[in-house]
């Protein structure tokens, strides 16, 4: 009976040991991770570039090698999302960022769609930020 017993006992001390000795793992929610631009204005013209950031807000570290496959710069923010502008994605110069080419053909508030996958998490990163095209 006494030797039952320590094997129970000595059983119970190897699983709470394991389970102590094992690694929380943190888990990020899709709604961490943030797009920030780099510069709130541009000047009006062709071929300007916009940079922005995509942070993970808990650590504040910027998040590289997401896959953006969504992107829409028009002029809602002003009242006028009829009016639509070509954007072209262009390599990164910092890992987390991500920049985009455009043609800002009149001064006013422009509003930056993008939608992104992250790798290793579900779901979209949406985000729509406002630049400000100045002549």
């Amino acid at each position: 009976m006494k030797t039952a017993t320590r094997a129970r006992a000595a059983a119970a001390a190897l699983i709470g040991l394991s389970l102590v000795g094992v690694p929380k793992i943190a888990f990020a929610d899709i709604k961490d991770y943030e797009f920030q631009l780099v510069d709130l204005t541009v000047q009006a013209g062709t071929d300007k570039v916009v940079t922005v950031k995509l942070l993970n807000k808990k650590t504040g570290k910027p998040v590289p090698d997401a896959v953006i496959f969504a992107s829409r710069l028009d002029m809602a923010p002003d009242g006028m999302q009829e009016m639509v502008t070509k954007v072209t994605p262009m390599p990164g110069t910092e890992p987390g960022t991500y920049r985009f080419k455009a043609t800002f053909s009149m001064a006013g508030r422009w509003q930056l769609s993008l939608g992104a996958k992250v790798q290793g998490e579900t779901g979209t990163v949406e985000s729509k930020l406002v630049v400000t095209a100045q002549k």
